[in-house]
């Protein structure tokens, strides 16, 4: 069965562009676009894509909050969030809102079709550019001490092995790179980010990042 993509970008030559890469890739069909937020929220509604390629920065409500409503919604869409500069602040914001991916637009048509595949799937992919460049720079603006935070205290159930797995999670590494670095299994990888999941109450590998650097972790 295809993955169905929604385009959601009010550049309209950039559409146009990711319809044509799309529509070259095997097991994905674009069932429609959006010009601006509040019409990928109601194709969201009406279309039920399995994912929705969402810009950040569009008329009428931004990538942010259309990112937010949806999740909000309950629907089974998943959100890649595009932004063209990793020093976005736009995206830290559709982090929290609960986007699943971040891809900068400079990636390789290549790169775009394993994220969508990998959101289908139900994990989760962050650009190690977005991660490590961004993340940290806009949690880090916070004045608030994160010693006695909610985050912090979820932190606090994790294992030695556990945390160590988070931080290179958060850092932006694969479940294979991750394995190749502390000379394991990919499978006990895999074993650790799932347990990892459930304790800290995490839907995803984008929410364990959220909770990894405001719990002070990084």
């Amino acid at each position: 069965m295809s993955v169905r993509v929604l385009l959601a970008d009010d550049d309209a030559l950039l559409r146009a562009g990711v319809a044509v890469v799309l529509g070259t890739a095997e097991g994905i069909e674009v069932v429609g676009e959006a010009a601006d937020g509040l019409q990928a929220v109601a194709l969201c509604r009406s279309l039920g894509p399995d994912v929705v390629v969402m810009d950040v920065r569009m008329p009428g409500i931004d990538g942010i909050e259309a990112t937010r409503r949806i999740v909000a919604a309950g629907f089974p869409t998943r959100v890649l969030v595009l932004t063209t500069f990793h020093h976005d602040e736009y995206v830290w914001g559709a982090l929290q809102a609960g986007a699943s991916g971040f891809l900068l637009k400079r990636a390789s048509p290549e790169r775009l079709i394993d994220a969508i595949h990998t959101l289908a799937s139900g994990d989760a992919l962050i650009d190690p550019a977005v991660t490590r460049e961004l993340v940290g720079q806009f949690v880090t603006r916070s004045s608030a001490s994160r010693t006695e935070s909610p985050e912090s205290r979820r932190l606090a159930q994790l294992t030695g092995r556990e945390r160590e797995v988070l931080k290179l999670v958060a850092e932006g590494y694969s479940n294979a790179e991750i394995a190749d670095l502390l000379t394991i299994a990919e499978s006990t990888i895999k074993t650790h980010v799932k347990r990892i999941l459930a304790k800290i109450d995490a839907r995803d590998r984008a929410q364990a990042v959220v909770v990894a650097y405001r719990g002070g972790l990084m």
